[in-house]
């Protein structure tokens, strides 16, 4: 610690689900409590600059509803009711259950389930090492990165890219499909230098016109699902102009002469007919990036949340590679560095003990696997006992109804770890406190920088939550699996592990230097000694079920969704759900400023500037079918219908909707909450959620 305004200063970093994970600075004041938080001003990312939410976060820390003993269900499931229990009597409950539920139906009839709710990885993934060592049901994340990383590394063969700090260095930046003002403004830091200090361009490519928009020098609003046909349109006026590098092409790509070829009829007017852009707008943008080297694309996750997802962000990339960008400092593709960052996770999640045997559970249809979907199931045993940390499926997840339905079976029995009453602690048999991550230790790596970053213990949690490691340890004593490796392991002696194995010292070590720059040199981070595919070639024809990528599901589940209906260039595939008579509208679910995911919906600032759940709907749109600014509408498709209030906003093409934020479902007029009309049919060809990707009907309200 240090000093600074006579109040002491401890460090660590943003845990949330984030690819920014700022390095923080808290003020620590008396009595445990914190102050404000600071982005770390010396750290080359961060810049001094954090989101408000996170600044705030003594809002979250010390909120009077947190959860601070353990509860078990005394009523009915969801009626509220709940009697305390110790912690001994809470672990041994859950323990009993489990393994009863195993004695009846196999050990794949307990399937434990996390995600990102902390980022942290000892928090975070030890849940896994318990999940092998009983050989529970497995667990396949599909829920966040799946889309976007596989279109990634189709093209690039490696999960990495151009130092994100060349943004500043850049003369045009290109932020596509991803609303950085509200969820990554750091993002903003680097690209608002590079407009102070080179006068560079911002282009900003999304489905709305969003507070990132707001700050472009060239705005493009496209038809959500597009970006491919836009990122084609673009390609053609590079080849057709002279703009692509073809020294270059030839050098780093695959296949630029069947490219161009497959190109030639892909012009700006066909595009724009798809996208919803004007034909003027795809050749302006196209003239920038093709006359300015230093271009570059800062790939969101956003518009790779569509059923084609993984075709359009493969798309996008593939313009730096007709330009040639990478070869220049400030030029180049980002999506996520998660790739360069390699700590041996093997002692931690137990990879050791894993039995390939076992079947793997898609996270994001569990609304499915909870009511019985036998192919959901992988025609399996069902799922009579879950253990859920770090996240909150009955809010956040597709296909809501079902999944409330599934927490609802009597013969369901949940434990839910967390630090509020979530929508799933409340279907939940037992909740568990949790601490937050001031209150604990771990370690963070940052996907959108290249930071790792350490986030010790900073203050002492109230008296009753704990963290999610020793909820694992004290089930791992009760269910006789204890004494396997990798338990009975504090967090610091796990990050020693880590740290070691990877050449980076202990956790002493690294709670002085705060965090380490893992940022490849420039020739490797631009790929100029080769991208990552065995020939070293960037490629335009990938292979869409063989390329190996960070989110490709074991041979066990196979390819997922219509994969042979993928294009062998970069395209426009309609596998999308296109509106049609009885679903006119295009609904897109975009994150809101304030909230993330579902957290933070709980404090008072975050509500506040929210306000209540709204959709935004062109005034166009909403006049054809009587609906005014204000007006309850009902929205809905074959999953489900809900209510909202209407906004009226011409930042929106026609026959697109837009509804911000997560909210809670209680939060809506009939509790429930948007995602009962997202879907959870798995997109091809590696699976995900394709949460921007929804057909609805809009009304008024009756």
């Amino acid at each position: 610690m240090n000093q600074h305004a006579k109040i002491a200063i401890g460090h660590t970093a943003c845990p949330h689900d984030c690819p920014s994970t700022c390095a923080l600075d808290v003020e620590l004041l008396d009595s445990g409590r914190i102050g404000r938080v600071h982005g770390a001003r010396d750290n080359t990312y961060t810049a001094g600059v954090i989101c408000a939410k996170v600044a705030r976060y003594a809002e979250r820390v010390h909120h009077p509803d947190r959860l601070l003993k353990p509860l078990v269900r005394a009523g009915a499931k969801g009626e509220g009711a709940w009697k305390e229990a110790s912690w001994e009597a809470a672990l041994d409950l859950v323990a009993e259950k489990f393994l009863a539920a195993e004695a009846r139906f196999g050990s794949e009839t307990v399937w434990p389930y996390q995600y990102a709710g902390t980022m942290g990885l000892v928090q975070r993934d030890s849940i896994h090492r318990l999940r092998h060592a009983k050989k529970y049901s497995g667990f396949f994340e599909s829920i966040c990165t799946n889309l976007a990383w596989t279109g990634f590394v189709m093209g690039a063969g490696a999960l990495c890219g151009a130092d994100p700090r060349e943004m500043a260095k850049s003369d045009c930046v290109v932020i596509w499909g991803t609303n950085a003002v509200a969820t990554q403004v750091n993002v903003m830091t680097h690209a608002i230098r590079a407009r102070k200090e080179r006068g560079a361009k911002i282009v900003v490519i999304d489905v709305y016109d969003n507070a990132t928009m707001k700050q472009a020098d060239l705005g493009l609003v496209l038809r959500p699902g597009t970006d491919g046909a836009l990122a084609c349109a673009v390609m053609h006026v590079l080849f057709r102009d002279g703009l692509a590098d073809r020294p270059y092409l030839e050098k780093y790509t695959d296949d630029p002469a069947g490219l161009e070829a497959h190109l030639a009829s892909r012009t700006p007017q066909w595009a724009a007919a798809i996208t919803g852009l004007t034909v003027d707008e795809i050749e302006t943008f196209a003239r920038l990036v093709g006359t300015t080297k230093r271009s570059f694309f800062r790939l969101g996750y956003g518009f790779a949340r569509q059923r084609n997802g993984a075709v359009n962000m493969h798309a996008a990339l593939s313009i730096a590679a007709v330009t040639g960008a990478w070869q220049y400092e400030g030029g180049g593709a980002f999506h996520s560095n998660s790739g360069i960052f390699r700590l041996d996770k093997t002692l931690l999640e137990g990879v050791k003990l894993a039995d390939p045997r076992i079947r793997m559970l898609d996270q994001s249809q569990i609304g499915r696997i909870l009511t019985g979907d036998a192919e959901a199931l992988r025609h399996g045993p069902p799922v009579t006992a879950m253990l859920i940390q770090n996240t909150n499926p009955a809010n956040v997840c597709p296909e809501q109804r079902l999944v409330k339905q599934g927490f609802l079976r009597e013969d369901l029995f949940a434990c839910v770890h967390e630090q509020f009453m979530t929508e799933t602690a409340a279907l939940a048999d037992v909740v568990l406190p949790a601490t937050m991550f001031l209150e604990h230790d771990d370690i963070y790596r940052g996907g959108g920088h290249q930071h790792i970053i350490l986030g010790p213990k900073l203050i002492d949690p109230p008296a009753g939550p704990r963290p999610n490691l020793d909820v694992i340890e004290g089930l791992a004593e009760r269910l006789g699996v204890a004494d396997r490796p990798g338990f009975g392991i504090s967090a610091r002696a796990h990050i020693d592990v880590m740290l070691a194995k990877r050449g980076l010292g202990d956790f002493d070590a690294l709670a002085g230097e705060r965090w380490v720059d893992l940022q490849p040199d420039f020739d490797t981070a631009h790929f100029l000694t080769g991208f990552g595919h065995t020939d070293g070639k960037f490629r335009f024809r990938p292979d869409w079920t063989g390329t190996v990528a960070p989110a490709k599901p074991p041979k066990s589940l196979g390819a997922f969704g219509p994969h042979d209906r993928l294009p062998v260039f970069p395209d426009h595939v309609g596998v999308i759900e296109e509106a049609d008579d009885t679903h006119p509208f295009r609904l897109a679910t975009s994150p809101a400023r304030s909230f993330l995911n579902s957290s933070f919906s709980e404090t008072p600032s975050a509500k506040k500037r929210e306000g209540r759940p709204e959709i935004m709907l062109h005034p166009d749109d909403a006049a054809e079918i009587g609906i005014k600014d204000g007006d309850r509408v009902e929205i809905g498709n074959p999953r489900g219908e809900i209510v909202l209030h209407a906004r009226l906003f011409g930042g929106v093409k026609r026959g697109v909707a837009v509804a911000e934020g997560i909210w809670p479902n209680a939060a809506h007029e009939r509790g429930e909450g948007i995602n009962v009309l997202t879907g959870a049919d798995a997109p091809a060809p590696y699976g995900g959620a394709a949460f921007h990707d929804n057909r609805v009907w809009i009304r008024p309200a009756g």
